[in-house]
C-alpha cells in the first residue's frame, strides 16, 4: 500500500466518528422534512410507528431547510442536538490534530 494511501486511512480510522456524524448530518439535511414516508430510523423500518428519534431527524431536517417553527414543533430538540453534533465533530477533529504524531497520541504509537 502506498505510503500516501495509509495517511489517509489512519486519518479516516482515528476520525471515524466525525465522518459517522456528519454524515449523518448530511443525510438529513437532504432529507425532505415533509416526507414522513423518506426516514433513517431502523425503528421506522420495522414497522413501529412512534419513535421519538423520528422526530428528532424530522426536526434537524426541517431546521436544515430552513422551516425553523416547524423543526421545533416536531422535537424541541432537533437544533440543539444539530449544535451539540456540529460541536462534536469540530471537536474530534480538532484533537485529531492536536495529537498529529503517534508518540503525542494518547492511544499509542500503535494506530
Amino acid at each position: 500500500m502506498p505510503k500516501q494511501l495509509g495517511i489517509y486511512f489512519r486519518f479516516v480510522r482515528i476520525n471515524l466518528e466525525a465522518f459517522i456524524w456528519l454524515m449523518a448530518l448530511l443525510l438529513l439535511a437532504f432529507m425532505d422534512p415533509n416526507n414522513t414516508q423518506s426516514s433513517l430510523c431502523l425503528i421506522h423500518h420495522i414497522g413501529i410507528d412512534q419513535c421519538p428519534g423520528c422526530g428528532l431527524g424530522h426536526s434537524i431536517s426541517a431546521a436544515f431547510h430552513g422551516q425553523i417553527a416547524e423543526s421545533f414543533n416536531r422535537h424541541p430538540l432537533g437544533m440543539a442536538a444539530t449544535v451539540l453534533l456540529i460541536i462534536r465533530i469540530i471537536t474530534v477533529f480538532y484533537q485529531s490534530f492536536k495529537y498529529q504524531s503517534p508518540k503525542n497520541h494518547p492511544y499509542g504509537k500503535n494506530l
